[in-house]
């Protein structure tokens, strides 16, 4: 089983790619290698396949590096299955879990983030809690946003050990993680990691 993420940017028109594009390019090198692992393509979308365990940290973390440019966001859809054909092109391979990510990236419409797999139990849990995430998630401020991608970079991290990283104090750290719901975003990463175990 692996999972794909199909994804685009929001309001990347109204921005310089030259703003946007190198923090894609990171956060997605976050995960693999490019082009086997990852591709941009068309200009702002993206597709990545990672291992169905990290795919909803992925698509979080990604989220949280677009979202530190004020404006910007990311539409995500994660697929999960099997993989019929590995190319050296991600964008050339296929099977389940691409089909999966792409009618999931369809379906989009005004949600950010959604899965789609072959349980539908599965999938209206997680979905359920994605989009209740939503209400918080997509309303990071670019500060908050920095502050939950750099904890999720160093997870043994302490918020002292943040603070010195990016030079603000370990109460403004503390008041971001708060304001970014972090401790719930844990708790539903875990909680999808926990499903996905009894697929």
């Amino acid at each position: 089983m692996i999972a794909v993420l199909t994804g685009d940017i929001k309001n990347s028109k109204d921005h310089e790619a030259s703003t946007w594009l190198p923090i894609l390019k990171q956060a997605l090198g976050h995960y693999g290698n490019e082009p086997i692992d990852w591709e941009i393509y068309r200009g702002d979308s993206f597709q990545l396949r990672t291992a169905p365990e990290i795919a909803l940290e992925a698509a979080i973390y990604i989220k949280a590096s677009i979202k530190q440019i004020r404006q910007m966001d990311v539409r995500v859809a994660i697929g999960i299955g099997h993989q019929n054909h590995l190319a050296k092109k991600i964008t050339e391979s296929n099977g389940e879990a691409f089909v999966h990510s792409g009618e999931c990236f369809d379906q989009l419409k005004k949600q950010t983030l959604a899965l789609q797999s072959a349980s539908t139990d599965f999938n209206e849990a997680v979905n359920t809690m994605l989009q209740l995430a939503a209400l918080t998630m997509d309303n990071w401020l670019p500060a908050t946003a920095t502050v939950v991608k750099t904890t999720m970079e160093h997870p043994e991290a302490t918020q002292k050990d943040l603070a010195s990283m990016l030079g603000k104090s370990q109460s403004t750290i503390s008041e971001a993680l708060i304001r970014a719901g972090f401790d719930e975003v844990q708790k539903m990463i875990q909680f999808y990691r926990t499903q996905l175990a009894q697929l």
